[in-house]
């Protein structure tokens, strides 16, 4: 068994955060672009100020990486505090929880001597992911695909996410954790809703000629057993649990999963996720009043990246965008698939910044920038020939749109070792003071590299 990588926190970054004052008790981590910011990195370091990390919405289709020492490890489900031993992590409500992937998670990370136990709780109100679920999304996207004679897919990873989510709308459908401690009237309502979704996902399929067999009930209630005896103990009322933590003076720190630019509300759908990724979803996906969180930490990579379909006005299709993607590692956590990257497209991180209410952003990627002789920046955008006011809430319009770039020069040296913002060459600095210029937001974290001990207080 590895030694426990939770031995780490006691590395310089502790010291170094100490120089980081937040307004408030509370603070949250955002993501401020397309996912992929090194959301996990900040959320690990930032633990050691807080009491509990909460997740508050998405699925197993996030991604969070965290490197401590030379150790790497993937988050999906599990909160990113998980690698603090002081932390409390809750799951919230607002998540969709895939038992098989959640447990796999643990599995693993037990594997690495990281201690799981009541330091990992989940909402009873989170929803279920079943296996019809994952058919579901599958069966929909092809069959969307095919309806539109092969044109631009969605992008869904598969994981049953978006039905899951469509279920909790739905209510009748769905099923939650809460319910696993209640076996005998799950099995009984898994009769019924296996049989909607036979007859529903039956002729799906049949309509498209897909291939469908029908799913057992039986079956998926023996599944759902299997889950509650190993996931019972984590399951809980997490709402009485968060507000009991901050009428006694607990510090929590709110991790957002994807970002932004995919809220499933104002992100640029229908090219998003199924959940309220920006500060907005907060609220409603871990019932903790508006008003309480004082500090919105913006994740901020200096360029721009994107997994899966949509409009990317600064995508780059050139040696420069490879580069990029390679010396960035620009591969999906969860997924593998080649991320697209361009330019930073300050108009759209503006534009999240605001939606979010962005009190400070942390400023990654800035390593995989070095070398490159001139950097650019979209300042703005220009459709059919007049400069837009604002970012559009049109897909179709933003993928035709021209991207405004400004020139800035580049920094050849390499910024890994760097220890304060200070030491950061020239065009580095000036390249971060022209970022929070345009969006109106100071940056008070810069990372140099993926370590604990690189992310520099500003």
């Amino acid at each position: 068994m590895a030694t426990s990588p939770t031995a780490a926190t006691a590395d310089p970054a502790a010291s170094n955060l100490d120089r980081l004052t937040l307004r408030g008790s509370h603070a949250a981590i955002i993501g401020m672009q397309w996912g992929d910011e090194g959301k996990g990195q900040i959320t690990d370091v930032l633990t050691q100020k807080f009491d509990l990390v909460v997740r508050y919405n998405g699925g197993a289709n996030a991604g969070h990486t965290v490197l401590i020492g030379e150790q790497k490890f993937a988050l999906h489900l599990v909160p990113s505090g998980i690698l603090n031993p002081k932390a409390i992590n809750v799951v919230g409500n607002g998540v969709v929880i895939d038992p098989e992937a959640i447990l796999s998670e643990i599995q693993g990370l037990r594997e690495r001597g990281v201690v799981i136990g009541p330091n990992l709780l989940i909402s009873d109100r989170a929803h279920v992911v079943l296996p019809y679920h994952k058919v579901q999304d599958r069966l929909l996207e092809q069959a969307l695909n095919q309806g539109r004679g092969g044109g631009e897919m969605i992008g869904t990873t598969g994981r049953g996410i978006g039905p899951c989510y469509a279920d909790k709308a739905l209510r009748g459908t769905a099923v939650r954790m809460g319910e696993l401690l209640d076996l005998p009237a799950l099995r009984d309502k898994l009769r019924h809703i296996v049989d909607v979704k036979n007859h529903m996902l039956g002729a799906l399929a049949s309509g498209y000629g897909q291939a469908f067999e029908p799913f057992d009930a039986e079956a998926i209630y023996q599944q759902c057993a299997a889950w509650s005896q190993q996931l019972g103990a984590h399951i809980r009322d997490t709402t009485d649990l968060l507000h009991n933590a901050m009428e006694s003076g607990k510090r929590i720190l709110f991790e957002g999963a994807n970002a932004c630019l995919l809220d499933v509300d104002h992100g640029t759908y229908p090219f998003v996720t199924s959940s309220n990724c920006s500060s907005l979803g907060i609220y409603a996906g871990s019932a903790v009043p508006g008003g309480r969180v004082g500090d919105i930490i913006g994740v901020v990579k200096m360029y721009t990246s994107r997994v899966g379909g949509g409009p990317m006005p600064t995508e780059l299709h050139d040696a420069t965008g490879e580069q990029i993607r390679q010396t960035g590692h620009e591969f999906g956590t969860t997924t593998g698939r080649p991320r697209r990257c361009g330019w930073l497209d300050l108009v759209a991180v503006r534009y999240a910044a605001r939606l979010s209410g962005c009190t400070g952003i942390a400023a990654t990627g800035l390593s995989v920038l070095a070398g490159l002789p001139e950097l650019k920046i979209c300042v703005g955008y220009r459709y059919k020939g007049r400069d837009l006011p604002s970012f559009p809430a049109d897909a179709n319009v933003l993928k035709q749109v021209e991207p405004v770039y400004e020139a800035l020069p580049g920094f050849g040296r390499p910024v890994a070792e760097c220890t304060s913002f200070g030491e950061l060459p020239g065009p580095a600095q000036t390249y971060i003071k022209r970022v929070e210029a345009f969006v109106g937001v100071p940056v008070i974290l810069a990372c140099v590299g993926r370590r604990r001990d690189q992310i520099l207080v500003r």
